[in-house]
């Protein structure tokens, strides 16, 4: 039998200590991504690509040594240089397609700083995924984007 399906969504936001150049590059840019998005330092890194465009996709593979494998599927959808970025995504784990998700970053100019807002809602089918560990997750992310643009 399958699982029912759960709809929720939540919004984040952060203030950062950059300009919304610095933290848009962070998001669009391969080599600055990786060094805030992804898995715990002790997980392994997998298969990992980011072709940063509308109808562009983006993968991310890790997991801990010998564990279970989580994978991330995005695909770009409009994008605004320095404003906006939206996108949808897939959360796969072990292969199991855990949630399907649409997601919004705003970067509006705050002084001389940026205001992020993300907003995401997501399908999620199966017990072992829901909004709140994703939200925690996603404050996980923001806060080492923070970490990053703010050292940059």
């Amino acid at each position: 039998m399958n699982n029912p399906i759960t709809h929720a969504s939540f919004t984040i936001e952060r203030k950062l200590n950059a300009p919304p150049s610095r933290v848009f590059h962070a998001f669009s840019d391969y080599s600055s991504k990786k060094n805030w998005f992804g898995g715990p330092p002790e997980w392994t890194q997998g298969e990992s690509s980011l072709d940063f465009r509308e109808g562009g996709r983006e993968t991310d593979v890790g997991g801990p040594e010998g564990g279970f494998v989580s994978t991330m599927h995005a695909t770009y959808h409009h994008i605004v240089q320095d404003e906006r970025i939206v996108y949808t995504y897939e959360m796969l784990l072990d292969g199991q397609r855990m949630s399907v998700s649409l997601s919004s970053v705003e970067l509006e100019p705050d002084g001389n700083g940026t205001k992020l807002t993300l907003t995401e809602q997501g399908v999620y089918f199966t017990s072992e995924d829901d909004v709140e560990g994703r939200k925690e997750g996603t404050e996980g992310l923001l806060d080492a984007l923070k970490a990053y643009v703010e050292s940059n």
